[in-house]
């Protein structure tokens, strides 16, 4: 329960966050995408080993996060629960892009079966990174409305969530989850 508690205030005050520094542009077309950008307070290889690999997406994420950098790798997030996040890695050029086959969320069936691409740009900007996400292959249909709805702020948390890390550190997950962020 004290999961359940923490994860639903932590999403409600990133909500808040992300909408002042998480810019998002729901783009209908030519071809329909949710396109986020977000300056993360820190250098593109920082940036990049924070968001590419196990030690650091585990950082700010999820304790239980696996990143094989590799075509057909996995950049995946484990939850409490059993609930998993994340995707099959398409594509990458060091610290300047990642392309996965994202997942979107149980509740999104044929979403999460037939995916979307994600491609997550790391820009270069003085000591700062851009982080630029442009998520495409959106279908029509009511569930791929609603998914395209809620990813619009589920991945402006997302990048909210690795800016903070920057801002704040890594994240204490013993303190956070408690016995949960063990399993």
């Amino acid at each position: 329960m004290r999961i359940l508690g923490f994860l639903l205030l932590m999403s409600a005050c990133l909500t808040a966050l992300a909408e002042e520094h998480v810019k998002v542009t729901k783009q209908p077309a030519p071809e329909r995408a949710l396109i986020f950008e977000v300056t993360i307070p820190a250098a593109r290889s920082a940036v990049w080993q924070a968001f590419a690999t196990s030690e650091g997406l585990s950082t700010w994420l999820t304790p239980h996060a696996v990143v094989d950098l590799r075509e057909g790798g996995e950049w995946t997030a484990h939850y409490p629960g059993g609930k998993t996040g994340g995707g099959t890695i398409l594509s990458f050029i060091p610290e300047r892009e990642l392309t996965i086959s994202a997942l979107a969320p149980e509740w999104f069936p044929t979403v999460r079966r037939e995916r979307t691409n994600a491609k997550f740009e790391f820009i270069a900007a003085g000591d700062s990174t851009v982080v630029k996400l442009t998520q495409t292959g959106w279908k029509s249909g009511e569930e791929w409305d609603k998914a395209y709805d809620y990813l619009a702020q589920g991945n402006a948390q997302l990048l909210e969530t690795l800016r903070r890390r920057f801002v704040d550190g890594p994240i204490d997950w013993d303190k956070e989850w408690g016995p949960a962020a063990k399993k």
